[in-house]
Order: C-alpha cells, then structure tokens, then sequence
C-alpha cells in the first residue's frame, strides 16, 4: 500500500501481537492501539490488572498449536501479525525449540492460510554469537549461542522460507531492550542500585556494550509494518546509536540514584568462572548468555534501518535511566511470585548474588 493510500484510509489496519502480554508484547500492543490499530493480543496468561489495556483484545492461546493461532487470526480478524512470542535462555532446550521454531512456523503457516499481508518476526542479535569485528552487520557470520541462540537462527530460516513461498516476512534482531515493566534480570542490578551496592561487572568495564529502549524497538517495528514490501521484506539489526563503555553506562542510573557508589570492575575470567558454578547450583539468576558475553564487545550497525528512516530516540544512559524511573515508582516485590526466569515482566529470584550484594554495599 502506498503512502497515499493509507493517508485515504480511515483504519490503521487491524494487528494479532503473539506474546502480548510479555514486556515486549504489552508495548507493541499499546502503540499500536494508540496509532488506530485494532489490536489483540494473543498468549498463555492474560494481561496485569494494572496494565492499560484499554482497546486492546485478548485471546488465550498457544503459539505451539498451530490450530490456537489459526483461530486467533480468524477471529480477530488480523491484517498483520507482529510476532514477539519466545521462550527465555533460562528455559529449557525442548521448551526453547518448541516456542521459537514450531512456535514460528505454526504462526506462519496460520498467516498464510488466513491471508495475512504481513508477518514481523522478532529474532536476536544473540544470533550472531561474539565477534571480534564491530560493529557487527545483518550480513555477519551467524553463531547463535546456546539453545536460545540456535533456535533463534532456525526460525529465521522458517522466515526465508516463508518469504520464498511469496509472503512478506521482515526479520528483526534488537539488542537487549529496557524500558518501563522491565524487570527480569535488570531488577537484579535497579535491586543493588536502590539499596546503594557498588554495582560489579562483569570484566573491568571497558567494553561497549550496545542497549535499546523498547519504545525505539517498536517505532522499527512500525515501520517495518508500513513502508513498502519490496524495502522491509529483509532482515534489519535494531539498537541505539548513542552508547559507550559498561562502565559509563551502567553509571548512569548510579549517578540518578545519587548513591555515591560507582560500577566496580573485575577480573573476567575470575567471575565467569565463579557464576558458572553458580549457575550449575542454580544459584544465580544469570544465563550464560549473559556472564559469558558481557565482558566482551557487543554492538550492531543500524545503518540498514536507519536507510529506511528509522531513528532511535533513547541513548543507552537515557533508556537505562527511563527504565529505573519507572522501577523506582512502581515496583512492588511479590514474595508469592512463581514465575522466576519465565519472563522479563516479573523479579527474578538473585540467588547467591542476594549475599554478594551485602558486601558490596559495605565497600
């Protein structure tokens, strides 16, 4: 549809979020609402109380059941599908596989049959693995790590299939994203913050280590549902433009709390050692993912997107920032909560780490 055409057209279209009430899901779900969109979010549990979901349709339903999303799209009515529903790196393989692969063809195929126009599917740049060479291309060796890694590239092969087969299937792979309802692992690091701990990394620091604020990551995805089909049917890295160094960015919610306390660097093979144990005890709410890459540089071009004329609005400091401000006015712990390391929405249980923090608030 071109620019004209939709500028005659009174509706936005009508858009099934898969995950939609996850971090990612939720945010998708809100802008698109407010940008006109009829939305319905489709997953395994329903929305918060607390979320604003005005406008915003509900089907409970299964991603691996290809029958559940084929129904979704049927009845509501979906023009265009963005697709954020995954499993996390700390679940296990076979869930891992089923979620993202299956999980992605079941949700292709429905489209197809259902006539859907468009299909957005979220990958990772975890698909790329560590490279030596920044920043790091949507044409760069690919080598996921780990079962979440891999699967993320499996589904992306699903995708190009699709794509083959005449579908309109963009492809796109952010950075790790904050932003407000982000808790997961972030929780852990706003948790030391707030108690005024001297915040440790992972090696000295001295890495650059690109973010995203998720609001950015859903204006890519906008326009990846709008422009046209011959630009965006293509894969597409997502992630700031602003950022430095662990060290100087980490600082900066520090520096917000106005704690006095600073970002404490350390000896990298030292702590990736130790949390290796600590995750082999389940005593660490880590993934490998994560303390095996964070010591290393990790950052990805924008440039494909930024062609199409995306800009990112929020720099590392400033989404890092914009995600504790809302910690800070809305977090409330559970103690019931049972949903540790299942999704970014909710506190992950700190494990050993809960010991360490009572010594680096002492330093």
């Amino acid at each position: 549809m071109s620019d004209s055409e939709r500028a005659d057209d009174d509706s936005s279209g009508s858009l099934l979020v898969t995950g939609g009430t996850g971090f990612l899901g939720l945010h998708t779900c809100q802008y698109f609402r407010d940008q006109g969109w009829d939305v319905t979010a489709f997953d395994l549990k329903p929305f918060e109380p607390d979320d604003d979901t005005d406008g915003i349709e509900f089907i409970e339903g299964d991603v691996r059941s290809e029958a559940s999303v084929a129904d979704a799209l049927e009845e509501s009515g979906a023009t265009a599908v963005v697709h954020t529903a995954a499993a996390l790196p700390l679940w296990d393989d076979d869930r891992i596989r089923e979620t993202t692969i299956d999980g992605t063809r079941n949700v292709l195929w429905a489209a197809n049959d259902c006539g859907v126009e468009r299909v957005c599917y979220v990958s990772s740049t975890a698909v790329y693995g560590t490279h030596d060479t920044h920043p790091i291309t949507e044409e760069s060796p690919l080598d996921g790590v780990g079962a979440y890694g891999e699967a993320k590239i499996e589904a992306e092969k699903v995708c190009q299939d699709f794509r083959r087969m005449g579908m309109c299937v963009p492809i796109v792979r952010p950075k790790t994203f904050v932003g407000p309802q982000r808790l997961g692992v972030f929780q852990v690091l706003f948790d030391w913050i707030e108690d005024g701990a001297n915040v440790p990394l992972v090696g000295w620091g001295d890495n650059r280590y690109q973010l995203l604020h998720v609001r950015d990551l859903v204006t890519a995805i906008e326009l990846l549902l709008t422009e046209d089909e011959e630009s965006v049917n293509d894969t597409f890295n997502v992630g700031t433009d602003e950022f430095g160094t662990m060290k100087e960015d980490f600082q900066a919610p520090i520096d917000y709390a106005g704690t006095g306390k600073r970002t404490i660097g350390t000896p990298a093979f030292l702590t990736v050692a130790v949390l290796r144990v600590l995750d082999e005890l389940n005593l660490s709410p880590l993934y490998p993912w994560v303390y095996e890459t964070a010591h290393e540089d990790s950052y990805v071009s924008v440039e494909k997107l930024k062609g199409l004329g995306w800009e990112p609005e929020y720099s590392n400091r400033e989404a890092l920032v914009d995600t504790y401000e809302w910690y800070l006015e809305n977090y409330e712990a559970d103690e019931d909560a049972d949903e540790t390391g299942l999704d970014h929405r909710v506190a992950w249980d700190q494990g050993a780490l809960a010991v360490a923090k009572k010594v680096s608030q002492r330093i």
